[in-house]
């Protein structure tokens, strides 16, 4: 028999399929018809009655979408995938498994064909290829969604995740020494041709000597030095060195500095860059008074549940002028000290402030 839904219509009538299936017979119509309705392929227009004969038949119809048979789709997923692949979102949703046969068939082959336990772990790229034969599927093209539709995680691949290499700047390879880690890429440059220029002699940064400058990309520094810890040159990871962190003041960068004192927990002695932030502190001071400059409004939507670690390290001048501009909705950029900034050498001011003196 042809498909009703070749058609193209929505409605059909009694006469239009006697004549499209070509029925001689009017018994084999209405069995035609019966078993229709039955496999959920025409439902019966009530409303244009019914013709009299019998069996009595409904003039008119509702062609309906068939219902797709996927019966091996069904046994694919229970008797051909890797057991250590869930089937019960598939199962529930057979159209989807079609789409994504090919990628869930692939990694049901690696599953079989790995030595479990045994494997030595890869990065996410090169295991995504190794099961694709695509670096970035698992990343950015589907692959975290086909993981989590048959229930796996991705550390049960054996990968481990690449952060961006760390950029470092080393002066010297003594021991023990400052680190000073920088949030932003202009202050990292700029305090490297200072160091390399006018203050390679001292080798101080605002009364601090710097052994080494670390640039750390924003939120990127927890990553990448969280994974860098264990295999960083010996005069890096030395137990003497002091770790200085020196970023935005505004509450986003306040928290990239308390998420890396946690991920970095005990094994580095990592404080805020207290010369630094204080110095932000006096030249935007100096700044409004002599030219009125305003400072710019902080982005909206940062998260203000941090400060409590990152306070701890100033003393109570210096957290209130913090906290006052914080709360105004403003916030200082690193960029606000420049080349010219850090040859300073800071006392305290009677203020409670810091005061530079050259």
């Amino acid at each position: 028999m042809k498909s009703l839904s070749k058609l193209g219509k929505k409605k059909i009538t009694l006469d239009e399929i006697r004549e499209y299936q070509g029925f001689a017979e009017y018994s084999e119509l209405a069995e035609y018809i019966g078993s229709q309705i039955e496999k959920g392929r025409l439902a019966p227009v009530k409303s244009g009655g019914m013709n009299g004969k019998k069996p009595p038949l409904f003039l008119s119809y509702r062609i309906l979408a068939e219902k797709k048979d996927y019966s091996e789709v069904y046994e694919e997923l229970q008797y051909h995938l890797d057991p250590g692949l869930s089937i019960d979102y598939y199962m529930a949703h057979p159209e989807v498994y079609e789409a994504d046969r090919p990628y869930v068939l692939a990694l049901s082959r690696y599953l079989k064909e790995r030595r479990e336990g045994k494997e030595p772990p890869v990065s996410v790229n090169e295991r995504s290829f190794a099961i694709w034969g695509r670096e970035k599927f698992l990343t950015k093209e589907g692959g975290m969604r086909i993981l989590k539709n048959v229930g796996l995680e991705l550390s049960s691949l054996a990968v481990y995740a690449t952060a961006e290499p760390l950029a470092y700047y080393s002066r010297k390879k003594d021991a023990p020494q400052s680190v000073i880690i920088l949030e932003n890429k202009d202050p990292f440059y700029s305090m490297r041709r200072f160091l390399t220029g006018e203050g390679g002699e001292s080798g101080r940064i605002l009364g601090v000597e710097a052994g080494t400058l670390i640039y750390g990309a924003g939120k990127g520094i927890c990553r990448s030095l969280g994974d860098a810890l264990g295999c960083l040159e010996p005069y890096l990871m030395d137990p003497g060195n002091e770790f200085l962190y020196f970023g935005d003041l505004d509450y986003e960068g306040i928290g990239i500095y308390e998420s890396l004192k946690r991920i970095v927990g005990g094994r580095i002695a990592l404080t805020p860059f207290r010369e630094a932030y204080c110095k932000m502190l006096e030249k935007a001071r100096e700044m409004e008074e002599r030219t009125h400059i305003v400072l710019p409004c902080a982005s909206a939507g940062q998260n203000r549940n941090v400060g409590e670690e990152f306070f701890a390290a100033f003393e109570r001048g210096e957290r209130d002028a913090m906290t006052g501009i914080l709360e105004a909705g403003r916030y200082i950029p690193q960029e606000i000290l420049t080349i010219e900034d850090y040859g300073g050498k800071f006392v305290q001011n009677g203020r409670g402030g810091w005061s530079s003196n050259f």
